[in-house]
């Protein structure tokens, strides 16, 4: 897909290098694929989750503890600013088309572990995820490599999709779907709990096809 010289955002936060904590935090790619496979074959999609493996740091931390980033890592970079800024602008015309303004997500890029604001701590090891509470779109830029190796996704249209699909939770999230769906789960079996969470992420998808259609 063509994105060089594409617009960047800059609503990027850079977290690279500071990790920690254990919570687990749902929203991302990691939660769709489980969610489905433990939808449809009955079982537990936590369980699946606890045996998933976590990514590798692309950049380093030097003596001075300062983040050291590959020419890689820092091509990604630049890539999912654009793909955010490219977001924008297609929800920011939706909106207004609608006579409504659209809030505009951050995007934390970041290694290994991030401490959100009412999403605990989230873990790249499950992917990459929205927090309703911050309204803010997680990613660990090591994720583009397991989409090649661990789901077969290669390319970069792969990883804008990841991000635009992050960004449909987060217009979930405007339209109440996500708080809708949060004050169900206390009431349904937790068979039905994975019913309405694959449902919701695969609305996520819909939106992300919004995007996926204005790109080439």
């Amino acid at each position: 897909m063509k994105w060089q010289g594409g617009r960047r955002g800059g609503n990027i936060e850079d977290r690279r290098g500071m990790s920690g904590g254990q919570k687990m935090t749902l929203g991302g790619i990691g939660g769709v694929i489980v969610l489905i496979i433990g939808f449809l074959m009955g079982g537990d999609p936590n369980e699946i989750l606890n045996q998933m493996g976590g990514s590798q740091q692309q950049g380093t931390v030097n003596e001075q503890g300062e983040y050291q980033s590959t020419p890689e890592e820092d091509k990604l970079m630049d890539f999912a600013d654009v793909v955010l800024a490219s977001t924008d602008d297609v929800w920011t015309k939706i909106f207004q088309e609608n006579g409504k303004s659209y809030p505009k997500p951050t995007m934390v890029i970041y290694t290994d572990a991030a401490q959100t604001e009412g999403c605990g701590m989230g873990q790249s090891a499950f992917g990459p995820f929205y927090c309703p509470g911050d309204q803010k779109v997680y990613l660990d830029l090591s994720f583009n490599r397991e989409l090649a190796q661990k789901y077969g996704a290669k390319g970069e249209f792969a990883l804008a999709y990841v991000i635009a699909h992050e960004v449909g939770h987060h217009i979930q999230n405007i339209f109440g779907v996500l708080s809708q769906t949060n004050a169900l789960r206390s009431k349904l079996s937790e068979r039905e709990n994975n019913k309405i969470s694959v449902m919701t992420e695969l609305q996520a998808d819909f939106y992300a096809g919004v995007l996926g259609s204005s790109l080439e």
